[in-house]
């Protein structure tokens, strides 16, 4: 008795998304038994929540980068578990951030024992971020494109980069906000189902993507030395072509990508890639829930029919990482990456290339929680991505690192 209980979070309540903090609690009496909670509402009003077991160590004191989880929702020393383990209280919702001029607040609570949450001893709220102190966001409707600028401070040269989601369309934001808020100019890109631009566009233009090269290219805060480009999913195979095609791509990051074009024939100057044949009657579908399966869906990768939809990354010079996850349910994208690190390999090119055991399709920027299941916002139907909580959480960390790392290299 007599000393409150504190909850805090260092160095600092207010931080990027993307940064890891220290979660301690003090003024608890020796052994205590005590349950830590976390709380998110997302932008569409969506609760996700986490809690673990702990006890207090002798001195009354909980260090989560210290003390075991005893159980809840993870296990062990787990620093960020109660973010990376945040769950939606509705099932088959992903967490992410539509608009990033907005935090994600956190609300961190301590309760007396295990389980029993109705005697609240301390509470305190992390602030997490998605655009750093004096960066910019500029809205692009410049020609054809449909895009989002981010400007880090300072008169730079600063690495230019172009960040492509996947096939769900929109405007994505705060992978290439929080990129901005490393350092890097950033061009969010916009390919389908957004504004003007159809869900599913019969074909995709090389030129569009060189429009925005071309707007990244003549931004006077981008370095001259060439842009880099990063893409999840459908964005990964886009950002291979790019690497391929156009000029001015000097390194590419292929997140759970392809190494031929995928779903929507890609149109070049004098060429078209074709699609990657797939047949939608080896789609797998859960009886109960209702949850698609599309690992099976495309065509033997090894048979030469398929190899016009190649796209000949051997001829690019530029420099590529390729990360994926064993855990993939969406698509094979271990063994799609693995056949463009072989060509690579063959023809002399230099190659980074991670797979993680255990980690889904969806590799996300640190801290956000695995989505296992969620709807594919372009086709309407419940898509399983997969993954394991805590392998995949460590696997964006890694990755996102590498990322980082690989762009401050190559440009």
């Amino acid at each position: 008795a007599g000393m409150a209980v504190r909850l805090s979070v260092l160095p600092s309540l207010r931080c990027l998304f993307d940064e890891p903090v220290q979660i301690r609690v003090a003024g608890l009496q020796p052994q205590q038994a005590v349950t830590l909670r976390a709380s998110l509402v997302d932008e569409s009003g969506e609760v996700f929540q986490s809690h673990a077991l702990y006890r207090a160590g002798s001195s009354g004191e909980l260090d989560l980068s210290r003390s075991p989880a005893l159980g809840g929702s993870y296990l062990g020393v787990e620093p960020m578990g109660l973010l990376w383990a945040l769950r939606s209280k509705t099932p088959y919702k992903r967490l992410a951030k539509r608009n990033v001029l907005t935090p994600f607040c956190v609300d961190l609570e301590v309760y007396e024992g295990h389980g029993d949450t109705s005697h609240l001893l301390g509470k305190c709220t992390n602030e997490r971020w998605f655009l750093g102190e004096g960066v910019k966001r500029i809205s692009v409707r410049e020609g054809r494109l449909r895009a989002t600028l981010f400007l880090p401070p300072g008169p730079g040269p600063f690495p230019g980069l172009i960040d492509l989601y996947g096939s769900g369309g929109g405007l994505i934001e705060y992978r290439a906000s929080l990129l901005a808020s490393r350092g890097f100019v950033t061009l969010a890109l916009a390919y389908m189902s957004f504004e003007d631009i159809p869900a599913m566009p019969k074909i995709l233009e090389l030129s569009y993507f060189e429009e925005a090269v071309n707007f990244l290219r003549k931004q006077q805060q981008v370095k001259d030395t060439g842009i880099g480009v990063l893409g999840l999913s459908k964005g990964g195979d886009l950002a291979l072509s790019m690497a391929t095609f156009l000029p001015g791509i000097k390194a590419a990051v292929s997140i759970s990508g392809s190494s031929f074009n995928s779903f929507i024939p890609l149109k070049g100057d004098g060429f078209t890639i074709p699609v990657h044949p797939y047949d939608l009657g080896r789609v797998k579908i859960s009886d109960e829930s209702r949850i698609v399966d599309f690992s099976d869906v495309l065509d033997d990768h090894m048979d030469p029919a398929t190899w016009d939809c190649r796209i000949p990354v051997e001829r690019s010079l530029a420099k590529f990482l390729f990360l994926s996850g064993l855990d993939d349910m969406n698509w094979k994208s271990d063994l799609y990456c693995q056949d463009a690190v072989q060509r690579l390999r063959q023809h002399g090119r230099e190659v980074e290339f991670y797979s993680y055991a255990g980690a889904g399709h969806l590799l996300e920027p640190p801290y956000l929680p695995l989505c296992k299941v969620s709807i594919h916002r372009v086709l309407g139907m419940l898509v399983h991505w997969g993954g394991h909580w805590r392998e995949h959480a460590k696997a964006q960390e890694d990755a996102w690192r590498r990322i980082q790392a690989f762009f401050w290299q190559h440009l």
